[in-house]
């Protein structure tokens, strides 16, 4: 079969048709077997009661790994890009507002999915991401069930909330989910698909056992996974059977991403004798958000283009606040019919993302996943929205944290709005030091009280730095701490256009 550095000579570069294509047909046939023995191994690890699920599971993974054994790239021919038809993406403001005696037929036929397969450690925090607090002590997962709740009461409906949970969130997640019972709202969960990571030398799967507690030898193959696992739950037919019609998706982290009345008429009404079968929402770039997915016409199908498509002559064009305007937030509307419809006949190739990874073990393994918004090209009549920015509101890192946790925000019934006290609606640019402000815990213990950012523009904070009880910070505002040194903003500090560096404490304000 040959070491993987010979495999790899073999389809992972173009060769001309005297080096034996024969043999570069059986070294990916052989290592396709060979992937395919190691996990009948794998499957007799399972109690039979599993076992169906798992090789549901691990057919979906052949179907990637497959791809990627015939080098069925993600990249695009730059050439063949083109501007999306001007009718293809619509402008919020043009969208038609619901009749108020519309509103409650409208709903009935909602289902909200938030994705909530990711862990809080990249914030110093442990269990799923969706139980950090992020305002008043609420969680992402408080506020999103408060919205429903809210819908629920006000319009006199049903709407359902479903959790697609991976197998790092879902027992943590279940037990949580009791604190809600009474509340008027029926939470649903799913796990979506468990994958083995892949040795990159001998290109064979990292576990040895389904059961042996090896969390680093799986991983959840990005929410691109969420059509197949969704048909798989029983879950999507079972709201067919309902008479749900459409699904909202979107990251548990983006505080923004709400029911909108206006989208969700949209998805309900004709268009030119349609329905939409798939809307993602889109919103205006800015500097901060240049690696961003957009929006592209290719081969006559309006597409997301990730920059890992992207060529890398073409990275810096791609970049581009100006050729490029607009970029995709991960809030999706989509038709639950032909979700099913595109799972059952296989209709779904969305492109592999290759995730290169060192385990603790020292292993150097891949990890194949996909994107919920690759799906686009794959359904029928599909369109962008592009939306105001405040639908896009994602906590990520801790300086994201702290701008959600100001004045910045008022909340109301679990949705967060721009307070009207801010002159500009943009949101101030904030960077925290990762050595000191990385983690939740030691984030909150250096602010007394969270500042008064109405009026700020831009914050920078590197190093040892705290933050007393009512300080104000306005316009542009640098705070360094050189390694050794310590700055300590007094109680009371009003910090406008200033910069502020050394070792000291400031006295006046």
């Amino acid at each position: 079969m040959g070491t993987y550095q010979e495999r790899k000579a073999m389809f992972g570069h173009r060769r001309t048709p005297s080096d034996s294509t024969e043999f570069k047909v059986l070294t990916k046939r052989d290592a396709q077997v060979q992937l395919a023995q190691e996990l009948e191994k794998l499957l007799l690890t399972v109690p039979s009661i599993q076992r169906e699920r798992i090789e549901v599971e691990f057919r979906g993974f052949q179907k990637l790994f497959l791809k990627y054994l015939q080098g069925v790239g993600s990249s695009v021919d730059w050439d063949k890009l083109e501007k999306p038809p001007d009718d293809s993406v619509k402008e919020y403001d043009s969208l038609p507002k619901p009749a108020e005696e519309k509103i409650k037929s409208l709903l009935d036929k909602l289902v909200v999915v938030k994705l909530n397969g990711g862990l809080g450690t990249s914030m110093g925090c442990t269990g799923p991401k969706s139980v950090i607090p992020v305002r008043s002590d609420l969680t992402f997962l408080d506020l999103t069930v408060q919205q429903i709740e809210h819908l629920n009461k006000t319009y006199h409906v049903d709407v359902p909330l479903v959790l697609m949970n991976s197998f790092n969130t879902d027992e943590d997640t279940q037990k949580i989910l009791k604190k809600y019972r009474g509340f008027k709202i029926k939470i649903y969960t799913f796990m979506q698909s468990r994958y083995p990571r892949v040795n990159r030398e001998s290109m064979l799967p990292v576990p040895t056992s389904i059961g042996n507690g090896d969390s680093e030898a799986w991983y959840p193959p990005g929410h691109g996974d969420f059509y197949e696992s969704f048909q798989n739950s029983g879950l999507l037919q079972e709201f067919l059977q309902q008479g749900k019609e459409v699904c909202f998706v979107s990251n548990i982290d983006n505080l923004g991403a709400t029911v909108d009345l206006n989208i969700l008429n949209t998805m309900i009404t004709d268009i030119n004798g349609l329905k939409p079968e798939f809307v993602m929402e889109v919103t205006d770039k800015t500097i901060a958000d240049v690696k961003g997915g957009t929006l592209t016409q290719y081969e006559g199908k309006l597409r997301l283009l990730e920059i890992a498509q992207v060529p890398k002559e073409n990275v810096d064009e791609f970049k581009s606040v100006k050729k490029f305007k607009i970029f995709n937030t991960n809030n999706l509307w989509i038709r639950l019919q032909s979700i099913q419809n595109l799972v059952e006949e296989g209709g779904l190739d969305m492109e592999i993302i290759v995730n290169d990874k060192h385990l603790d073990s020292g292993v150097s393994v891949i990890q194949l996943e996909t994107a919920a918004g690759a799906a686009m090209k794959d359904f029928t009549n599909v369109m962008g929205i592009n939306v105001p920015r405040q639908r896009f509101l994602p906590v990520k890192k801790t300086s994201d944290l702290l701008a959600v946790m100001s004045n910045l925000y008022l909340m109301k019934n679990g949705t967060l709005m721009m307070s009207p006290r801010r002159a500009f609606p943009t949101v101030p640019l904030v960077k925290l030091g990762d050595n000191h402000f990385a983690k939740v815990r030691e984030f909150l213990r250096r602010f007394a009280s969270i500042p008064d950012m109405l009026e700020l523009d831009h914050l920078t904070v590197s190093g040892d730095v705290t933050f007393g009880k009512g300080v104000s910070l306005k316009g542009t505002v640098i705070i360094i701490a050189n390694h050794g040194d310590r700055i300590d903003i007094p109680p009371g500090a009003v910090l406008e256009n200033k910069i502020v560096s050394g070792n000291l404490r400031i006295l006046d304000h």
